[in-house]
C-alpha cells in the first residue's frame, strides 16, 4: 500500500460521483432534480469546509451512521446488531433524544458530514428523530427501514422533505425476504415501494451480499424489478460475519471483485439510476475507512464507535460533540496503527481484530 495514500481525495472523489450518479437519476423528477441541485451546492461547500479542517490536522469525514433506535419490530435471521445487542425487545433506556440528535445533526453540518445514514433497529420507530433529521437541509439523510411502517405519514413526510431518503432492505425475491426477514414483509415492501412511485417519492433498496446470493441479487432481472418499481438507488452492502460459523458466508476477493464489475456494467447500462457498495473495495481506499477515516457510528446511546460491526467505545457525544468524538483515543489509535489497513479474506478487519480492540480498549 502506498504511504502517501490521500483518504481524503479518495472520499471527496467518492461523494462526487455519489452527488453526480443522483442528479442523473433524478433529472425526469423536477422536484427531486431541484433538491439535488442544492444539495450538490452544499456538498461542495462541505467538502471546503473537511479540506480547512484537514489544513489545521482535523480529519472530519464526509459520512456518518447514526443509529437511532435500539428496537425493532422484526427478528432478520443474523441480525447484527441484535448479536451486538444493540438491538433488543426490552423498553430503550437512556437513548438520545430527539434534541439531542438535532444537535448532533447540526455539528456535523458545520464540520462539513454530508451524508448521515439513519440506522436501528429500525430509525422508522423514532419519528420525532426524522423530523428533526428533516430541519438540517444541507445534509442527506438515507433511512435505512424494513419498510414495514411506510405509510400515509411517511409518505407525507418524504414527499415534503426530499433530504429524507427512504432505503428498504430485501433480500432479493419473496422467498428470500421472507426466509430472512419473515413471512408477509416481501409483500408490505413491495407495497410501501409502490405507495412511493406513485407520489414521485425518491427511494433506494439495500442487499446484504453474502457468497450465495450474489449473482442473483445483482443480475438484471433483480435489479429491473426494483427499477420497475421506482428504486433510485441500490446500496450493497458485504455481509458481516456476526459469530465464527458465519464467516464464510462473507464475500471473498474472488465474489468482492465480481461484485464490483456487476455494480460498474449495471451502472453503465442502468444510467437513471445510483449504485453503491459498503464498505467497497479497501484496497483501494488504503484499506478500512471506519474510525473516521470515511465514516464513523454513533450508536442510540450516544457512543462514538468505529462502525455499526465494530461496537466499541471510549467517548461518549452526550458528554462531549462530534468534533472531540472524531479525536477519542480508540479512534486515532485505530486511525495510526495497522488496524485498519492490513489484507484480509472478506468480512470485516474490526471483527477479525475484536480481540484486539477489546485489548486496547482495557487499557486506556
Amino acid at each position: 500500500m502506498s504511504g502517501d495514500f490521500d483518504i481524503q481525495q479518495y472520499m471527496t472523489e467518492g461523494v462526487e460521483r455519489i452527488v453526480s450518479e443522483a442528479l442523473r437519476s433524478t433529472i425526469k423528477n423536477p422536484r427531486e432534480s431541484a433538491f439535488m441541485l442544492k444539495f450538490a451546492a452544499a456538498s461542495k461547500k462541505a467538502t471546503k469546509r473537511r479540506e480547512e479542517a484537514l489544513k489545521n490536522g482535523e480529519n472530519i469525514p464526509p459520512f456518518l451512521i447514526a443509529s437511532i433506535s435500539s428496537s425493532c419490530n422484526l427478528h432478520c435471521a443474523g441480525c447484527y446488531s441484535r448479536c451486538n445487542n444493540a438491538t433488543t425487545d426490552s423498553e430503550p433506556e437512556e437513548q438520545l433524544s430527539a434534541e439531542e440528535w438535532l444537535k448532533i445533526f447540526k455539528e456535523a453540518d458545520s464540520l462539513g458530514i454530508s451524508f448521515i445514514l439513519l440506522a436501528g433497529g429500525e430509525p422508522l420507530l423514532r419519528r420525532d428523530i426524522i423530523d428533526a433529521a428533516a430541519e438540517v437541509k444541507n445534509i442527506l439523510f438515507p433511512v435505512f427501514t424494513n419498510g414495514t411502517f411506510i405509510g400515509d405519514r411517511y409518505l407525507d413526510l418524504f414527499d415534503k422533505n426530499r433530504n429524507i431518503i427512504p432505503v428498504i432492505s430485501i433480500e432479493g425475491n419473496k422467498d428470500a425476504t421472507d426466509s430472512r426477514r419473515g413471512k408477509g414483509v416481501y409483500d408490505r415492501v413491495i407495497t410501501a415501494m409502490d405507495s412511493m412511485k406513485k407520489r414521485g417519492i425518491i427511494f433506494g433498496a439495500s442487499v446484504t451480499v453474502t457468497r450465495n446470493n450474489l449473482s442473483e441479487v445483482t443480475s438484471d432481472e433483480f435489479i429491473e424489478s426494483l427499477k420497475d418499481k421506482g428504486c433510485k438507488l441500490m446500496l450493497y452492502v458485504e455481509y458481516v460475519p456476526v459469530t465464527e460459523e458465519s464467516i464464510e458466508l462473507a464475500p471473498g476477493d474472488a465474489e468482492r471483485e465480481l461484485m464490483n464489475k456487476s455494480i460498474d456494467r449495471a451502472s453503465e447500462k442502468y444510467e437513471d439510476m445510483v449504485f453503491v457498495s459498503f464498505p467497497g473495495d479497501e484496497k483501494s481506499s488504503g484499506g478500512c475507512i471506519a474510525a473516521g477515516r470515511g465514516f464513523f457510528h454513533i450508536n442510540s446511546h450516544g457512543g462514538a464507535e468505529p462502525c455499526p460491526f465494530s461496537p466499541y467505545s471510549d467517548i461518549n457525544v452526550r458528554d462531549t460533540s462530534v468534533r472531540e468524538a472524531l479525536k477519542s483515543r480508540l479512534f486515532s489509535v485505530l486511525r495510526e496503527g495497522d488496524y485498519l489497513k492490513e489484507d484480509h479474506e472478506g468480512g470485516c478487519i474490526l471483527f477479525k481484530k475484536k480481540n484486539e480492540i477489546e485489548r486496547i480498549l482495557a487499557v486506556m
